[in-house]
């Protein structure tokens, strides 16, 4: 029977050949999210309808031209001595109307807050663009987790049977009990239950990915082996970081642009008491005919062209100038406050991320020695269960704890890695190039 450390690696191997014959790598998954994902795609569109809207404001500053035009017939009659006499007429007018503003300080405002809502909109896309990344990368390492999760549950169901094998030897010939072999039993159903569990969470974790990536059978490559976790993602100091999120983060430059929308919408407000200055002006003809009161037919035609300066000054609007002016005024103190709060915010996730970053990558040596630790005890129990000085219940402990402590090993370099990415978009640092150095651990995928 070979050592059941060479099983396990000898399984490894197996897996990682198998895992990669069709796999695909985590950025390109993410390129294909990137045109498949509708949540992004939405935020993707909006962002893109954001500079026509801001395009419409800078109207306000051009000239407006009309052509306005019109055609009337008139039907009637006009009592005289010798009885009525119809009196019909005809009229059709053109203008051409033109206005040209000179000054008006809320268009001036209104076109400087689309700027901002442009430079918003822009934010509210890099922050679906990070959070698309990091549901990539999570559905992508959940995918790994659960693989690893059955393939330990596999080998431990494996190691228990042989157990169960060796027991049932053992109480044929009289040296060992019942017990050892009820207990083996024991734990290979729940071995077995473990694996029925596990085998669908797979498959519930591969629909996920696959969804969101819009293939059907999508593989991940494993990690590479020797597992060696990047340094790169991760800060010594994260005093820096922290002083960049607090300018740098989406959802920092969005609230400092409604900030500035809040304080432009308070000289809108202001501006209600300012005069407004247009230049306007206007060509026209008309033409009419028709009867007259004595019968006679009249008829003519007019040109009418003018140009000037309107101004418009408002003296009293009932205080609603006054109270929008009070109002804004408020809301912008309400933007302050939020735009304070979104940065104490994502000061604060910065710095919880990197103590749960540093509490992992601490947890994952802690895993490596212990995986390590619980194989040299397995293999120690196994020895003393063949001379006899220890039980059979011994050693299925020593299994239980050897891939119970490889499991939680794999998930802990999962987290790490997710975590590490999680700190760079709470530090509004995170991009597709993050991606990189995680691609690097992974396996090289197999040749076509």
């Amino acid at each position: 029977m070979p050592s059941l450390k060479t099983s396990c690696r000898l399984a490894g191997l197996l897996l990682a050949l198998a895992s990669t014959a069709q796999a695909q790598s985590l950025t390109e998954l993410y390129q294909a999210a990137r045109g498949f994902d509708a949540a992004y795609l939405s935020a993707r569109a909006l962002a893109e309808s954001a500079p026509y809207r801001a395009a419409q404001s800078l109207a306000l500053r051009r000239p407006n031209v009309a052509l306005a035009g019109s055609a009337t017939r008139t039907e009637g009659s006009i009592g005289t001595a010798t009885g009525s006499r119809p009196r019909d007429s005809n009229a059709t007018q053109l203008a051409l109307n033109a206005r040209q503003p000179l000054f008006n300080r809320a268009n001036g405002a209104t076109i400087e807050q689309s700027r901002f809502s442009l430079e918003g909109s822009l934010a509210e896309l890099q922050v679906a663009e990070q959070d698309l990344l990091l549901r990539v990368a999570q559905a992508y390492f959940d995918v790994l987790a659960a693989q690893d999760t059955l393939v330990t549950t596999r080998q431990s169901k494996q190691a228990i049977s042989e157990q169960l094998a060796s027991a049932k030897r053992n109480f044929e010939v009289g040296t060992a009990t019942i017990t050892d072999t009820r207990e083996a039993q024991a734990r290979f159903d729940l071995a077995t239950a473990q694996e029925i569990a596990a085998d669908n969470d797979l498959r519930t974790r591969r629909a996920a990915l696959d969804q969101l990536v819009g293939r059907a059978g999508v593989q991940p490559l494993p990690l590479r082996q020797p597992v060696r976790l990047p340094e790169v993602l991760v800060p010594e100091d994260i005093g820096p970081w922290i002083e960049a999120s607090r300018t740098l983060h989406p959802q920092v430059q969005r609230a400092q642009a409604a900030l500035e929308i809040a304080r432009l919408e308070v000289d809108k407000a202001r501006a209600g008491h300012l005069p407004t200055v247009d230049l306007v002006g206007s060509v026209g003809r008309g033409n009419s005919n028709g009867a007259g009161v004595a019968n006679t037919t009249a008829a003519g035609s007019t040109r009418v062209g003018s140009l000037g300066v309107q101004l418009n000054l408002p003296l009293y609007a009932g205080g609603s100038v006054s109270n929008r002016v009070d109002e804004t005024l408020k809301l912008r103190d309400k933007a302050t406050e939020d735009l304070e709060a979104t940065q104490r915010s994502v000061a604060l996730a910065t710095r919880q991320l990197w103590s749960t970053v540093q509490s992992g990558r601490a947890q994952v040596g802690a895993l490596e020695a212990a995986e390590s630790s619980s194989r040299l005890a397995l293999e120690a129990t196994q020895l003393g269960y063949r001379v006899g000085v220890r039980v059979n219940l011994d050693v299925l402990n020593a299994q239980t704890q050897l891939y119970t402590t490889q499991r939680d090993l794999y998930r802990a370099r999962y987290e790490l890695l997710i975590n590490a990415l999680k700190l760079r978009q709470a530090a509004g640092l995170l991009e597709p190039g993050d991606l990189e150095p995680v691609a690097a651990m992974l396996a090289a995928p197999a040749a076509p």
